[in-house]
């Protein structure tokens, strides 16, 4: 009798985080996805508090789990168990929360479905029972992902109009990003920090015309346009009610010297800070949005030592700098945590944010499923969490299955991929990989000091509701069992399955 008891008490207590379960669907690359139509799309519930003496577990792995949760007990501290993660007070950085980008080739595949399902795409990311994302960039005109590159001042011939009286929001503007960046903000009770990188500028402010041309910087005389230039545009959008967070000084400056098509614009570090200290710097500050966040890099990691060090040692550079921007395609080569811990400990008062992830970059390809992909944003997370970044964002938040639109043949991949043929969508690994951080560790969260252990990698917050998060990666192909220790409450022995993300909270 008392083993039938202990049996109903373990399936009541291991039950499913959603209010519909993922339909799944496995493409054979090592993974699967779910598959979200007009009839079904898995979403999950926000958890609830537990009483003290409980904790939530909550786990997505290889083999098809999304989201499953379970409540357990806290233990008496075990002193002869192995794998302990212990739990400390020291405080880090607060953290601002996750997000995507709202391309225009992600309004395209949203549109390309049915309004309810373009929308479900939508509240997957943004809603209470999708990822509750808190973060969201935008291209200030078009990007490589775009049906063409534009400005917002393109003029016959190139004319110059350095009073930028041609100066107007595209199309694309009000069909691929207003209209879902303001569907995104109804359903987040307008809270969401979002803030603008430019790709292109226009071609008669360039020292050589074309929106991808090597080697081709803003004119010094143009200095002061190409400011004003970032100006109107956070006007013109505050005229359809979206207001800005922060925004980049320029999307990745060393594309502009690369045999690649990417529209870009070419910065060295005395001319940026030329152009913050006299210029946008004080135009910024002098607008009706002198409270937005300056973001300087937004380009490889590989960069950060030398252009931080040019641009924050001038005091007149670094006053109108709040943030360091940064990639994360070199991150694997490059020392990442000592890069971030080098930057945080020279300029403190400088945030650190991850502005731009996707897989694919390299093979230009979408792999329907594939689990690998979701462990590689996993483990950028972790390795910049625990080295002072206070945010990640992710690249396009829908392509279709070839990894696109977009204009150059820059095929990606992204969390979620679109067939608009079949009327339906796939959410792939990588998009519960963010969940498992965006959905538990909120805005407003603060990094909290946990020991490093070898067989698995983890990270720990303390949460604006009280709570204490811990997410944990396995690796490994087999299970591992690990002991979260905190030593107020006791022990937390966890089975974390082969390949898997786990997220515990307790409060």
């Amino acid at each position: 009798m008392k083993l039938l008891v202990s049996i109903s008490v373990l399936l009541l207590a291991v039950q499913s985080l959603n209010a519909q379960d993922c339909l799944s669907r496995d493409f054979n690359n090592g993974g699967t996805v779910c598959v979200c139509n007009t009839d079904h799309c898995d979403t999950f519930k926000p958890i609830e508090k537990v009483e003290e003496s409980k904790f939530i577990k909550v786990t997505s792995n290889q083999a098809g789990l999304r989201f499953q949760k379970e409540v357990g007990e806290f233990r008496k501290q075990n002193l002869t168990a192995e794998n302990v993660i212990e739990i400390g007070t020291e405080k880090y950085q607060e953290i601002l929360g996750f997000g995507g980008s709202f391309t225009d080739s992600t309004g395209i595949n949203i549109k390309s479905l049915s309004e309810d399902l373009g929308n479900k795409i939508i509240s997957a990311y943004f809603s209470d029972d999708g990822l509750e994302y808190s973060v969201g960039r935008v291209p200030i005109g078009g990007t490589d992902f775009s049906l063409k590159g534009y400005s917002y001042c393109d003029t016959p011939n190139d004319k110059p109009d350095p009073d930028l009286e041609n100066f107007k929001l595209q199309p694309e503007d009000f069909e691929y990003k207003i209209s879902m960046i303001s569907k995104a903000l109804k359903i987040r009770n307008n809270k969401l920090n979002l803030f603008a990188s430019a790709w292109i500028a226009p071609s008669w402010m360039k020292t050589i015309p074309g929106f991808n041309s090597r080697g081709s910087y803003i004119k010094d005389d143009m200095y002061q346009v190409w400011a004003n230039y970032f100006v109107k545009f956070l006007d013109e959008y505050n005229h359809n009610n979206i207001s800005f967070w922060g925004i980049t000084t320029a999307n990745e400056p060393v594309t502009a010297f690369l045999n690649t098509k990417i529209p870009s614009v070419a910065w060295n570090a005395r001319g940026m800070g030329k152009w913050i200290k006299e210029h946008l710097g004080p135009t910024l500050r002098n607008s009706a949005h002198s409270n937005i966040n300056l973001i300087i890099n937004d380009d490889q990691i590989t960069r950060v030592p030398d252009l931080t060090d040019m641009l924050l040692s001038n005091e007149k550079v670094s006053n109108y700098v709040n943030g360091i921007g940064t990639h994360w395609y070199l991150e694997t080569i490059a020392s990442t945590g000592v890069i971030f811990d080098t930057a945080h400990d020279l300029y403190p008062n400088k945030f650190i944010i991850s502005t731009e992830a996707c897989n694919g970059f390299l093979t230009n390809d979408v792999i329907l499923g594939s689990w690998n992909r979701g462990e590689l944003y996993a483990e950028s997370i972790f390795r910049d969490l625990n080295h002072w970044v206070i945010g990640w964002v992710d690249w396009n938040m829908a392509l279709n299955l070839q990894g696109g639109p977009t204009y150059i043949d820059n095929f990606v991949d992204a969390p979620i991929i679109v067939n608009a043929t079949a009327g339906e969508f796939y959410k792939q690994p990588m998009y519960y990989v963010l969940g498992h951080f965006s959905k538990f560790i909120p805005k407003g969260s603060i990094r909290i000091k946990s020991t490093v252990i070898d067989e698995v990698v983890s990270i720990a917050v303390s949460r604006p509701d009280g709570a204490t998060a811990v997410v944990i990666l396995n690796k490994n192909d087999k299970d591992v069992t690990v002991t979260v220790r905190d030593e107020r409450r006791g022990d937390i022995s966890v089975n974390l399955t082969a390949n898997s993300l786990t997220s515990i909270v307790y409060w």
